[in-house]
């Protein structure tokens, strides 16, 4: 049973990666991938469907989608991996802080994350990149704003619960500082909990991203965006079905490999596996 287990998770982990990995080297090769200039027009061949030259067909401006799609996907991915980082960091510390020190440290950061938990993030987010206008810096800090609130309270429980362990007892006792305690003791029991956590949070980031961007308060309307090229399609479904479908598929490819990376990473680092 173990081994179908692992077998199971291994599955989810390939599959999942093997999404990203394609999204990423678009990504990364975009500027040899796409032949055409994601800005540049030909109004006179506007909403043209997929064709060899241009294989994801033209939008409303003639401009090539699959040019927008890839160059899209550097954005949406630059945007993920940043806000997810940045909250990790920031979450790892408060958290860490609030959950070895406790006391007035513990409850203070609680009612914080409360305070915030109890107004929507995106909507916190969506006002903060209208008041900044769009770009990509603003539009991360938009997202960080809110998004360490999570690692926090994971990284909080987890150090309540492995802090009276005994291997962090047993540093303790031999008059190892609590810096070391929590950086050599504690950290490296958080690396599963929290990979599995930022696996799911860059599917959520990716989505918050195109949601702002089809909003028109992502990024400037210049760069290239999936949310963007879905907003410019939206009223021509019928007609040029092709403007939103491509970068919706992109939408759904990145967010099922995060998802099924982060389900395989957490079966595959679930210690509670037995065999039956």
């Amino acid at each position: 049973m173990r081994l179908l287990k692992m077998r199971a998770s291994s599955r989810l982990l390939l599959v999942g990666g093997t999404l990203i990995g394609v999204m990423i080297f678009l990504a990364v090769f975009a500027d040899w991938l796409a032949t055409q200039d994601p800005n540049s027009m030909s109004l006179e061949l506007r909403y043209d469907p997929p064709s060899w030259a241009h294989p994801f067909g033209l939008d409303e401006n003639g401009s090539d989608v699959f040019a927008k799609v890839v160059f899209g996907a550097r954005v949406s991915l630059t945007v993920a991996f940043s806000v997810v980082m940045v909250s990790l960091l920031v979450g790892l510390g408060l958290g860490s802080v609030a959950g070895y020190c406790g006391g007035r440290w513990d409850a203070g950061l609680m009612r914080s994350i409360d305070m915030l938990s109890a107004f929507p993030g995106f909507l916190l987010a969506l006002g903060l990149v209208a008041v900044l206008g769009p770009s990509v810096g603003n539009l991360i800090l938009a997202m960080c704003l809110t998004s360490w609130t999570g690692y926090a309270r994971l990284v909080r429980g987890e150090v309540l619960h492995l802090k009276e362990k005994e291997f962090v007892l047993t540093a303790r006792s031999l008059g190892a500082t609590p810096l070391r305690q929590v950086v050599f003791h504690i950290w490296p029991n958080l690396v599963g909990p929290v990979l599995v956590h930022a696996s799911f949070a860059l599917a959520g980031t990716i989505l918050a991203e195109s949601s702002l961007s089809f909003l028109g308060l992502g990024v400037p309307a210049t760069t290239p965006t999936w949310g963007a090229l879905l907003n410019s399609g939206r009223k021509i479904m019928l007609e040029a079905p092709h403007v939103s479908l491509f970068p919706g598929l992109a939408i759904m490819t990145l967010v099922l490999g995060f998802n099924l990376f982060g389900d395989g990473l957490r079966d595959f680092l679930d210690p509670r596996k037995t065999v039956e």
